[in-house]
């Protein structure tokens, strides 16, 4: 079947040829024609309406069971969720990467098979800054590697001004 997206098109403002990129949204890659000299785009049909039911799906709260199962616990994935990855019969029985991702937050990712992304991992620094009365007080770090999560470290940085001299205490965590 011959996809539109495969002609070239021209830009309905400058009449100009749109060139083929990528906009990713959300972890999605959404195949697009964008104008170089106004900067029109028209993302793809199906792309699009993939995207839209991500989003329902996203929205949508599932309440499920958890059951014991041997000795683990096991919790249900709605159909629903399932069908839209679209590897329902592929899925079953495969391994799925299972992690805390925060007090009370679990994260499950699908699809880490031996031929996909054995090696990928998942880096996160951020830092905050507290102001007062415009002026620093607090001077937050937060450092995370998946792969080595002994590496992980908090930092907190109390900064206390007098009006001759400039404190700082300094405190991690890991």
């Amino acid at each position: 079947m011959m996809d539109i997206f495969d002609n070239q098109i021209l830009c309905k403002h400058c009449e100009k040829p749109m060139e083929t990129v990528l906009i990713s949204k959300n972890g999605f890659n959404l195949r697009a024609k964008k104008c170089a000299k106004c900067g029109e785009a028209i993302v793809h049909p199906q792309d699009k309406a993939e995207y839209e039911n991500f989003m329902r799906l996203k929205q949508k709260e599932f309440n499920v069971k958890m059951r014991m199962v041997g000795n683990s616990y096991a919790v249900s994935i709605p159909r629903e969720i399932v069908d839209f990855m679209r590897d329902q019969e592929s899925m079953i029985d495969d391994m799925v990467r299972l992690s805390f991702e925060n007090a009370g937050r679990l994260r499950l990712m699908f699809n880490t098979s031996e031929e996909g992304e054995p090696n990928s991992r998942v880096i996160k620094s951020r830092e905050v800054h507290v102001v007062k009365n415009n002026k620093p007080v607090l001077h937050a770090r937060e450092f995370s590697d998946s792969a080595h999560p002994e590496r992980n470290k908090k930092q907190l940085i109390k900064i206390d001004k007098d009006e001759n001299e400039n404190d700082i205490e300094i405190g991690e965590e890991e």
